[in-house]
């Protein structure tokens, strides 16, 4: 009956871990030095409509921020800040083509980058 388990439990095993889904490659217009030049931009993100993710779709891109605390010990405080929206402009079964929907202007802590880069965090949005 053990081996049994321990089989199911190896089977199924990749159904158990939850996945990280994230900003991983962008593209964008060469910019040309033009007075009030708009430069597109496209973020590619490894969800897509095996996720639930169709054109349209809004997605909120998270950072991930980590500041060590030099009074606890040095102990390493990790933040998960909502930076933006990106909306699907395509989809395919495992990834998804995304533009920038809206900044987080208001409220939002300063970071070294302010725009979506590559290892930012994504997730479908609920609202």
């Amino acid at each position: 009956m053990k081996a049994l388990t321990l089989f199911l439990f190896f089977l199924f095993s990749h159904e158990i871990h939850a996945r990280s889904y994230v900003i991983f490659s962008l593209a964008q217009d060469l910019p040309m030095g033009f007075e009030n030049e708009v430069v597109r931009k496209n973020y590619y993100v490894n969800l897509g409509t095996a996720q639930g993710v169709n054109k349209d779709s809004v997605l909120d891109v998270f950072r991930i921020v980590s500041v060590q605390n030099p009074y606890d010990n040095k102990k390493r405080v990790n933040y998960k800040v909502k930076i933006g929206e990106l909306k699907v402009i395509h989809s395919s079964p495992d990834a998804a083509i995304a533009m920038v929907h809206a900044y987080e202007k208001e409220d939002a802590p300063v970071f070294e980058l302010n725009q979506f880069m590559i290892g930012d965090h994504v997730a479908i949005n609920v609202d």
